[in-house]
């Protein structure tokens, strides 16, 4: 499955903005990208595996909170990082 990163993620991925990864759910593929990628997990879900704040995922370009919503191969998941400060 291919999934899209803001550029909040791309120090993980070696400066890459899409990459592939492996699982039927939300959750398994970003424990895959965490295998491939570490350290990349814990900067999107907090120690409780909920997405942190400033993060948003989409499917297919349907926004998504729970890590367990399934995933097809074709699909695409885009993981962003939200802007904050003042």
């Amino acid at each position: 499955m291919r999934v899209f990163l803001s550029t909040h993620f791309q120090s993980y991925t070696s400066g890459k903005g899409a990459v592939e990864g492996r699982g039927t759910t939300v959750a398994e593929v970003l424990a895959d990208l965490e295998r491939q990628f570490p350290g990349l997990r814990f900067r999107a879900i907090d120690e409780q595996d909920h997405l942190r704040r400033h993060v948003k995922l989409y499917v297919n370009l349907t926004s998504i909170e729970d890590l367990a919503t399934p995933l097809n191969a074709s699909d695409e998941l885009h993981l962003l990082g939200a802007l904050s400060g003042g």
